[in-house]
């Protein structure tokens, strides 16, 4: 495996070199005798590349990355994923500035709209078993027929593990002469996955967004914006140059190319049997009688307490007494994000605390608080709520009035409340019980406020 970044970060750190550049720590000994890889965190040198205009170890990094994608352009974000869905947005700005988008979209989405001045059409969500669901390609297809939008944004798969007919979507896209963009945060594995990869975005979309991190051996911000539409690639360039750092990390793109590269040689491997362990832990638990949510494509799994009257807090909080820390709970559920480096021994251990904790019957209060996502009757266009005189009211107290801004649930980090639309007592009750919110100061909520006066 030859890696283009990290072998020049190890071949400078061997030099001992004097460090007259950034950044601050310069490798101190006493840095280094707690973040030993501190002598390979650099800025750009003359070996080193630079990530704005790159045309060295990093150009040569992101083509083989490409190659392995099945893309035409792979760009490294050492930001997340967020500076590229503020691609993809800006992409659909220079194309008519309307964007048809699901409405559990990240809140990156809504906020690159917002700093873009597009529009956003709100694409039904489906539900099953308390999870939404990727709109229907026919959605989107009515949609298209109707509104002069641009194209969709997709997310898919999300953090439960659904996933969108991307073929369909395709299809429907070129029919119209849209755009298909795709926010595939939780998804980069599905290219490495024998049994998933006819769900990889990177098969369908004109450019899409992975979340390197979240689900390949990745150090946390490292990411992907893939460009398959060759037109799209000087509005993915200027984007970048808006949005993207200008100081990344050499530590995170080179782990960036390494988990791609990794995976490319051992992926398969890893994903098929840590797979078929997940499948044997499942059949386990429902053999018990655990509830478990049983549509997802990606290496999770998502345990609905709630049907053994657990709240999912309680059992979060449980099951970290017993050293085992889950992705999330949503009042029903609480989720396990895997990878394909998680190794399958650990998933029995997981297997025997979750049991553990389904048995405990002093939790079992009944008291069960599942989150609907009820939609508010839209007001306001979305950018329209965003321009109005607003105020801060307890969450508690919102019902019936007007968000001024989005605000949710972190994570997973999509729109309880959307800007423009009234808000549900669902919806209130839910962003005032949550522990961890956005969109909140203190407690409360921005709502339109009444008479539009500053």
């Amino acid at each position: 495996m030859k890696l283009h970044i990290y072998g020049a970060l190890k071949s400078y750190k061997a030099l001992h070199p004097l460090r007259m550049h950034m950044p601050g720590h310069k490798a101190n000994r006493h840095m280094l005798s707690l973040f030993k890889d501190a002598a390979k965190d650099i800025t750009e040198l003359p070996f080193a590349d630079c990530l704005e205009n790159p045309d060295g170890i990093i150009a040569a990094a992101e083509q083989d990355i490409a190659d392995v994608l099945g893309a035409w352009r792979s760009h490294i974000l050492t930001d997340g994923s967020t500076a590229g869905v503020y691609a993809l947005v800006y992409m659909a700005k220079k194309r008519g500035g309307r964007l048809a988008v699901a409405r559990n979209s990240h809140k990156s989405v809504y906020n690159a709209c917002a700093v873009l001045g597009v529009e956003p059409y709100l694409l039904k969500n489906n539900e099953r078993d308390g999870i939404l669901l990727p709109p229907a390609a026919a959605d989107v297809e009515e949609v298209f027929k109707r509104e002069n939008v641009c194209g969709v944004l997709i997310t898919s798969p999300d953090y439960f593990g659904n996933v969108a007919d991307l073929a369909a979507l395709s299809r429907i896209c070129r029919r119209y002469g849209k755009l298909l963009l795709a926010d595939q945060a939780h998804g980069a594995a599905l290219r490495f996955d024998a049994d998933e990869k006819s769900n990889y975005a990177g098969n369908y979309a004109d450019a899409w967004v992975d979340g390197a991190h979240k689900t390949l051996p990745v150090l946390t911000q490292g990411a992907l914006l893939n460009i398959k539409n060759e037109s799209l690639e000087e509005d993915a360039r200027e984007a970048l140059d808006l949005f993207r750092t200008t100081s990344p990390s050499y530590l995170v793109m080179a782990s960036v190319e390494y988990g791609v590269k990794l995976m490319e040689e051992r992926g398969e491997a890893f994903t098929d049997a840590l797979r078929r362990q997940l499948n044997f832990v499942k059949a386990k638990l429902k053999k018990k009688g655990v509830a478990v949510y049983g549509e997802s494509h990606t290496l999770t799994l998502a345990v609905d307490f709630a049907a053994a009257g657990i709240p999912a807090g309680a059992a979060l909080d449980e099951l970290a007494r017993r050293r085992v820390f889950a992705e999330l709970e949503n009042g029903r559920y609480v989720l396990f994000y895997f990878s394909p480096l998680t190794s399958p021994s650990s998933l029995n251990r997981l297997c025997g605390a979750i049991l553990a904790v389904w048995r405990m019957r002093h939790l079992r209060t009944g008291k069960a608080t599942p989150v609907t996502y009820v939609e508010g009757i839209k007001r306001f266009s979305y950018l329209t709520a965003l321009s109005l005189a607003h105020e801060y009211v307890p969450a508690a107290e919102s019902a019936g009035r007007i968000a001024a801004r989005c605000a949710g649930i972190t994570p997973p980090c999509y729109p309880i409340v959307v800007a423009g639309e009234q808000i549900t007592p669902q919806a209130a009750a839910a962003l005032a019980a949550a522990p961890h919110s956005f969109g909140l100061r203190e407690g409360k909520v921005a709502v339109v406020k009444m008479g539009g006066k500053g």
